[in-house]
């Protein structure tokens, strides 16, 4: 079931892009193609149109979203990396453009070459979450009984080689405990296996737990990036609960196809920004509980390097077999 504020959001962008969409028939050959490596409705899509709807509106081009989900991504950067480099085909980078790369033995497409970064987007919090009812009040608690009874604490996540079954097993190597990671098939198992008590904590992206937290039918233990959310303010980070130097947030960038000359990256990274900008365009994404932040392509790039280097580290730690 959509949240409010998410559904509120999709009704907008929806009447939004078809406001839009008239332009396409006049200026076809500049319509600009923004390829979304998920299913309409979510996060990342929401994200995606409300950026595309507000550089639409300054560059006085349509630009039309292309939802394609699947592979962990493979589909949709297949189809920006094979596109023209001439900067109408977008490509919405995520954390899973990161882990795919790491996690794939071989792709039809070389990440780093066949794609060049425009700017990031924005950050959005994960968490350790805990049942209202579970004897575990705060995350030294939980780490307290870790250390002390090894092998026995069991952390859920969501699949196998996902941002935040990673996080889950990063946690676990920074943390220095010995724990069981248990994967489940989406979120609602996630939340029913940890309300049973089938497991004792989970991690999980922070957006769709928030209303289960302040409504109390779940319990933040702390949540994983550097800084504390402005939705949670009492919630502690991770680093600031007893694994210092700890933070990992999932985020959203954008990108285009490799071999773009750099001025049009250059224009579509100064577009971007401006949209990012955007009082607007910031209250809008921060009720999706994501925090607009623009960057430079090189800084997009670096982010981008730096994340495949972790999420292999962290992928090689847990002895996940690669695909």
């Amino acid at each position: 079931m959509f949240h409010p504020l998410l559904l509120r959001a999709v009704l907008a962008l929806l009447l939004g892009v078809a406001a839009v969409a008239p332009v396409q028939a006049q200026s076809a050959a500049r319509t600009i193609r923004f390829v979304v490596p998920f299913g309409p409705g979510g996060a990342g899509d929401l994200t995606a149109r409300i950026v595309a709807q507000k550089m639409s509106e300054s560059m006085g081009q349509p630009i039309v979203i292309d939802n394609k989900p699947g592979a962990g991504g493979v589909v949709a950067t297949s189809a920006v990396a094979k596109a023209a480099p001439d900067g109408l085909t977008l490509l919405l980078l995520t954390n899973a453009t990161a882990v795919t790369a790491s996690m794939f033995k071989s792709l039809p497409y070389d990440t780093l070459k066949d794609l060049a970064p425009i700017t990031t987007i924005g950050y959005f919090d994960m968490a350790v979450v805990a049942s209202p009812d579970s004897p575990f009040k705060t995350l030294p608690e939980l780490l307290a009984y870790a250390k002390a009874n090894p092998g026995r604490l069991n952390i859920g996540s969501i699949n196998v080689g996902s941002s935040q079954n990673l996080a889950a097993q990063m946690f676990k190597s920074g943390a220095g405990i010995d724990a069981q990671v248990v994967p489940f098939n989406g979120t609602p198992a996630l939340v029913t296996a940890l309300r049973g008590g089938s497991i004792d904590a989970a991690v999980e992206i922070l957006a769709p737990m928030v209303t289960q937290i302040k409504g109390n039918a779940l319990r933040a233990l702390a949540v994983m990036g550097d800084k504390r959310t402005p939705d949670l303010p009492g919630v502690p980070t991770v680093a600031e609960s007893g694994v210092p130097g700890f933070g990992v947030s999932a985020w959203n960038g954008m990108g285009t196809t490799g071999g773009t000359p750099p001025a049009i990256i250059e224009r579509l990274n100064r577009e971007a920004n401006a949209a990012l900008a955007s009082p607007d365009v910031r209250k809008r994404l921060a009720e999706l509980y994501v925090e607009a932040r623009g960057s430079t392509a090189d800084q997009m790039s670096k982010l981008l390097q730096s994340e495949i280097q972790r999420w292999s580290q962290v992928i090689d730690q847990a002895g996940i077999p690669r695909l």
